[in-house]
């Protein structure tokens, strides 16, 4: 097992910042590169043990909603098939893996801002570990930039 973690501080407050990733369905609306998102079996976005299909870049993933606290601002989600490594340069691809995220976030008072700790911990074949959390080490800062975008659009 191994983990990939990135912290940022967003600009917004946190009542407004929870209101648009609460929704586990609201994929689209903030994640670059996401062009389509489904809960199946017709549960609440914010129903634990709702599966969201989603497109992200071309490729559907399906991930489960496995904790969603509105009063500690945080849900965790997990993939319900492994991840495949994209392909890359040609040398050896690593087994996909396996892998549950967290989204937590925190206010700051001072500016009214909100602290974003975004965590995905792999269970990656010990080989092919340090890969697999550089490349989602690259991922969230680029998912939390892509949230900080909408969010200064909705100014």
């Amino acid at each position: 097992m191994t983990k990939a973690y990135y912290s940022a501080v967003l600009d917004r407050p946190l009542d407004e910042v929870w209101s648009l990733i609460r929704d586990f369905n609201n994929y689209p609306a903030y994640i670059d590169g996401v062009s389509e998102s489904v809960i199946e079996d017709d549960r609440r976005g914010d129903e634990v043990g709702a599966i969201r299909r989603f497109c992200y870049l071309g490729n559907w993933i399906r991930q489960r909603l496995v904790n969603h606290s509105d009063e500690q601002r945080t849900l965790t989600y997990a993939g319900l098939e492994a991840l495949p490594y994209p392909q890359d340069d040609g040398s050896r691809t690593p087994a996909p893996t396996r892998y549950q995220g967290t989204m937590q976030l925190r206010p700051i008072i001072e500016g009214n801002r909100t602290l974003i700790e975004w965590a995905v911990i792999l269970d990656t074949e010990p080989a092919d570990a340090d890969r697999w959390q550089a490349l989602f080490a690259s991922w969230i800062p680029d998912w939390t930039n892509s949230l900080a975008r909408t969010l200064a659009r909705s100014n």
